[in-house]
């Protein structure tokens, strides 16, 4: 178990984010697949993490190119002065394309529509469109569908001869439903290449796998991996040992200190709709976070947390700013360290412990951690 003195600079509500992890994440990662280019996912504010802060860490592991969701998570990153190679690839609908365009964004194509809206506004912009087609093998969310490969590739090709467009890359989504399902999408998926290389295209970057193929799938990795969750330290369900095998570490503890500690007679009821009464007389201790800050309401009397030197479970509701923990007989006191999640390897419930107790994915976790959660930031990268 950790000690509590380490924990002694903790704020009220913050996640802490180790830098270094993500830098080193990357690097095991990088050796792991020995791919020609790694694509660190940085969307949604980098996993919870701080998109501008985990894309310099990224970088600094041997991550090459960058990936996000939105154009606009893209621009942040420029505006910040990162200028290694990004790619987005979820667009509003009447998206223009201009200032992706400009900003050397690579643009993610799913539908012909896109294609053609890329090329018109490279017409207009001072720079030669990037473009990465996205096939749908199966995962029926966004993707060009294979009845439209033909017509995009050949339409791509007439576009590269006109140096209004160039077909930087070529990828997919697998969905993890099943090894064989994932197999079956990659045969799509060679055939989708095929086509594309068949038409005239000469794509750099091939894509498929994201952190769990990654982890367990060398076929999925072509010359280039893209890779969210296991850069942050996490992993799916499925591979979260060898996740810890190859020394992976969360890059994010979520933290703070004790606002109330109060010692309680047996009988007393706790939170909202009374679903818990203690059964002795015992010590609550006010935990500072709630589902205001991304803790599920689902994980009312089931989520773990480290506190007064040992783990213990949510007592009675989380309400939008906070819950309560019964520590028992152990001594607390207002201002104590409190740990939600962390490195399970110091004594702290996980990511993984919290997505079992809300049923949900540690994925959503990490993402949902609120934005008055101080994000504070150590590492050698921190001052940056």
């Amino acid at each position: 178990m950790s000690d509590p003195r380490d924990l002694e600079e903790a704020g009220f509500r913050e996640a802490l984010i180790d830098l270094d992890a993500i830098t080193s994440n990357v690097r095991v990662l990088r050796e792991l697949t020995g791919t020609e280019h790694f694509i660190a996912v940085v969307k949604a504010n980098g996993y919870g993490h701080g998109a501008v802060q985990t894309a310099r860490a990224a970088l600094a592991g041997g991550a090459d190119w960058l990936g996000v969701a939105a154009i606009e998570e893209a621009l942040e990153l420029r505006a910040a002065g990162i200028d290694a190679p990004i790619v987005a690839w979820l667009h509003d609908p009447g998206e223009t394309f201009d200032e992706a365009i400009s900003a050397e964004v690579s643009i993610g194509v799913s539908t012909l529509p896109q294609l053609r809206a890329v090329a018109d506004a490279a017409v207009r912009g001072p720079v030669q469109a990037s473009v990465q087609f996205k096939l749908d093998t199966g995962l029926s969310r966004n993707g060009l569908p294979r009845a439209d490969w033909r017509e995009a590739f050949e339409l791509a090709a007439a576009f590269e001869q006109t140096a209004q467009v160039r077909v930087d890359g070529v990828f997919t989504h697998l969905s993890n439903a099943t090894l064989q399902d994932d197999v079956d999408c990659l045969d799509l998926f060679d055939e989708g290449v095929a086509a594309a290389r068949e038409a005239g295209l000469a794509p750099g970057l091939v894509h498929a796998a994201a952190s769990a193929a990654a982890l367990r799938q060398p076929d999925a990795r072509y010359n280039c991996v893209r890779i969210g969750l296991a850069i942050y330290g996490l992993a799916p369900t499925q591979e979260v040992a060898r996740a810890r095998e190859l020394g992976l570490r969360p890059a994010m503890t979520l933290r703070g200190r004790l606002a109330n500690v109060k010692r309680v007679p047996a009988g007393t009821s706790v939170s909202y709709d009374y679903t818990y009464t203690t059964e002795r007389e015992t010590t609550l201790a006010l935990v500072p976070f709630g589902y205001g800050d991304g803790i599920a309401r689902a994980a009312s009397g089931r989520g773990p947390v480290w506190a007064a030197g040992g783990v213990h479970r949510i007592a009675g509701r989380v309400a939008m700013d906070q819950f309560v923990v019964d520590v028992g007989d152990v001594p607390a006191a207002v201002g104590d360290p409190v740990v939600l999640f962390g490195d399970g390897r110091q004594g702290f419930p996980t990511a993984e412990d919290w997505a079992e107790a809300s049923d949900t994915i540690n994925w959503e976790i990490v993402t949902r951690v609120g934005g008055r959660t101080k994000r504070r930031y150590v590492g050698d990268l921190a001052d940056d």
